[in-house]
């Protein structure tokens, strides 16, 4: 096992190793390690001591910002009022200074009370309580050793924390399942309870001693949740339920919210009451020393505990997993369940879970009653893609100013505020919002902050292109105040206008720019004003960014000037002379025509919010670098054909990288690599299978031998485990563009987009 060890955030001390109730699905007193029967009950003062001073060097060494402590058991408030006020007194002065503590307690409640609650809301500790729902549900399990139901005190504890002075203190409830209760009145009854949180709990099971399935059904326990789910939503999800915001989470491509699901490395250890470490408790339900470690906190330090193997073996992720689970289109969601639940005697943990069958089932089943409401709003409507493209650069921008932190001085703030005057009138907010949706502004703000951030003596300098930006949007308003912007070179650049000379080569300076009816003043530093008109280019010393509309092809501009436009991985062409562009113009347009002929209809997708042409140069290739929506960099050709199939990759790469920058269409990417259908002996991730299947489907109307490969690509695409639901939404969009070409080619291409079987 390679790479560090991932530190502990989270420790849960066994502060009394005996319990009230006597639970006959209870993994500490019922299942194979019955080594409770040798700990101490309660926690003596040394171990606290000593756990406490562990803790604070861990966090001190590996500068966590805060470790959560969970209060355990047997059960924990059998330990009483004092011992715990001395746990929450030793844990507390020992983190004081060195990070946030966060406490937690697990109880079934039967002892709870003020006095433990006010004890409780001194030190900010949390409250779980245990309950299984409605009374018939939870007597099935929770009860006294002699038959009595727990019921009637537990609900007593539920009250208790919903008064208002202990509200702040209720961590929600914790349910485990039995799927001979009726899920819908297990639901109803927890959630009358108004719980900040519930969790549902598989009951611990390993493959030697597998769950009981009365039916026999190898879905029983997924047709159960899936039936809670449908409650869940039919009331409006009215309380988070931490099973379904962790399968939601992963669908979309976020982390996982649980141990028992997900491949997040885990970062939990637990300490007995005898000072014993071991790893997480839920083991003992697989045999007897399972969880055991051989460490104990006064010899040893939670790094070497962090170095076993068995801690190791839980925070490896996807390379933890077993080779079945690594080929399941659902375990970014499911994670190969709950690391205990993989046990079998045979072969130790490298098995997917007992319940594998019923978290495939899960998955799928959540995945499909969610598809519709889960697909991003940007993979089906233009507008939202360009608005979410418009969020992600002010929210750019926004942390740009906070990443400069008063470093910019007066002439950020000055310009700051003047981009905040022009957003308070609707022509200035409309001029703003174009230049900051001009597709290099992304390139400023990225490597900007990719200098502050790396701390290159550069970056506030280049942070202080703003005032060009703002000074660019005021002219394009046609009002508003002066804008005092710097020049380094003897030319002014205002981006999506074009460049004026206003000095000699190498000299800085200062000019102050007015907006006018038809362009704007400079007035520079020595007094001299120049009145420039942005259209046309009598003026010698001002050179525009030139707006063509072609006869065929959208409107756009041949941006050839702006310092940020070189990041198409080729270099760009320096400033084309008015031939060379009335020649660009013409030969994109009989591009398009030639697009237009073969996919006729079909380019006003495409074509959506496409603005900018940069020309480029054919040479060595250079570092690519991002940009924003709209911008295609194309080395001129006389193969008019050959220009329109490059131009439409463009548009298709365009599309595909502005949705990656708004959403999450896949993750994990390069967990898994998979065979190139396209000619090439190499395998390659996700991400590049999809660019490259989603580029040729798009080019197949110009050239039917793109489809080669694409069927295969596609089946691939969709048993893979990283798309997310959006993601699953794109492939179902890209098979059914797929079929529409059987109309234009000669070949067919065999993708059921519908196949209910294939979530992912």
């Amino acid at each position: 096992m390679t790479g560090p060890a991932v530190p502990f955030r989270e420790i849960v001390l066994k502060v009394h190793s005996r319990c009230d109730l006597a639970c006959d699905h209870c993994y500490v007193y019922e299942h194979a390690d019955q080594s409770w029967r040798t700990r101490p009950r309660t926690i003596p003062d040394h171990v606290i001591s000593r756990t406490a001073q562990r803790l604070a060097e861990h966090a001190k060494a590996h500068a966590l910002p805060s470790v959560s402590v969970i209060l355990h058991g047997g059960e924990p408030l059998l330990a009483g009022p004092d011992r715990l006020r001395r746990v929450c007194e030793e844990l507390g002065s020992s983190l004081a200074g060195i990070a946030e503590l966060d406490l937690r307690i697990h109880t079934n409640g039967l002892q709870l009370s003020p006095r433990y609650l006010d004890l409780f809301d001194e030190f900010g500790v949390k409250v779980g309580i245990s309950l299984d729902g409605d009374r018939a549900a939870n007597d099935r399990h929770r009860r006294f050793a002699d038959g009595r139901s727990s019921h009637p005190l537990v609900l007593r504890a539920v009250e208790l924390l919903r008064q208002e002075r202990y509200r702040h203190l209720n961590l929600g409830l914790l349910c485990t399942v039995d799927i001979e209760n009726d899920p819908y009145a297990v639901l109803d009854a927890l959630v009358e309870l108004e719980p900040p949180l519930i969790d549902f709990l598989l009951p611990h099971a390993t493959w030697d001693d597998p769950p009981p399935r009365p039916d026999g059904s190898p879905t029983a326990y997924a047709a159960w949740l899936l039936k809670v789910f449908d409650r869940w939503q039919e009331l409006g999800g009215p309380v988070p339920v931490r099973l379904f915001s962790s399968v939601l989470s992963t669908l979309s491509g976020g982390p996982s919210l649980t141990e028992s699901l997900g491949l997040s490395p885990t970062d939990l250890v637990v300490v007995e009451t005898d000072g014993r470490i071991e790893q997480v408790d839920s083991l003992k339900s697989a045999y007897e020393g399972a969880a055991d470690t051989g460490f104990d906190v006064f010899s040893h330090s939670f790094d070497e505990v962090a170095g076993h193997p068995g801690v190791r073996a839980r925070q490896l992720g996807l390379a933890g997993v077993s080779e079945t689970c690594r080929r399941c289109p659902v375990v970014r969601s499911c994670g190969g369940g709950l690391y205990t639940h993989r046990y079998r005697s045979e072969n130790g943990f490298d098995n997917p879970s007992v319940y594998c069958a019923d978290l495939e089932a899960l998955v799928r089943g959540i995945a499909q009653r969610t598809e519709a409401a889960a697909v991003p709003p940007v993979l089906t409507d233009r507008r939202e893609l360009a608005e979410a493209q418009y969020d992600l650069t002010r929210t750019l921008l926004a942390g740009l100013h906070h990443a400069l932190d008063g470093r910019g001085g007066a002439r950020w703030e000055e310009a700051w505020e003047l981009a905040g005057a022009l957003e308070g009138t609707d022509r200035g907010a409309g001029a703003l919002e174009r230049v900051l949706t001009h597709p290099y502004t992304r390139t400023w703000l990225l490597d900007a902050l990719e200098g502050l951030h790396a701390g290159r003596p550069e970056a506030v300098g280049q942070a202080l292109r703003l005032p060009l930006y703002v000074a660019a949007a005021a002219v394009r308003a046609g009002h508003g105040p002066a804008v005092p912007v710097d020049h380094r070179d003897g030319r002014l650049f205002l981006p999506t206008l074009g460049e004026l000379r206003v000095g000699e080569p190498g000299r800085p300076g200062r000019v102050l720019v007015r907006a006018t009816d038809d362009g704007f003043l400079a007035r520079t530093g020595r007094g001299e004003e120049r009145r420039v008109r942005l259209a046309g280019e009598g003026d010698p010393d001002w050179r525009p960014v030139r707006y063509l509309t072609p006869d065929r092809a959208p409107h756009f501009a041949i941006d050839d000037l702006d310092p940020y436009r070189d990041c198409f991985g080729v270099p760009a062409t320096p400033r084309l002379g008015r031939a060379d562009a009335e020649a660009w113009c013409d030969a994109v347009d009989a591009a398009w025509e030639v697009m237009e002929r073969a996919a006729p209809g079909r380019l006003a997708d495409a074509a959506a919010g496409f603005s900018t042409l940069t020309p480029l140069a054919a040479g060595p290739a250079v570092s690519r670098r991002p940009h924003g929506y709209g911008a295609i960099g194309l080395v001129m050709t006389d193969d008019t054909h050959g220009l329109a199939v490059e131009l439409l990759r463009g548009l298709r790469r365009a599309r595909l990288r502005a949705l990656l920058d708004v959403t999450d269409l896949y993750a994990l990417d390069g967990g898994w690599t998979y065979p190139s259908p396209y000619g090439r002996n190499s395998e390659i991730p996700f991400s590049e299978l999809l660019a490259e299947t989603y580029e040729r489907v798009g080019l197949v109307p110009l050239d039917e031998g793109f489809l080669d490969g694409v069927p295969q690509a596609l089946d691939m695409l969709y048993a893979a485990a990283e798309p997310t639901v959006g993601g699953t939404r794109l492939l179902h969009a890209l098979g059914e563009e797929a079929e529409a070409h059987k109309g234009t080619s000669r070949r067919n291409i065999h993708v059921n987009v519908r196949d209910q079987e294939r979530v992912h």
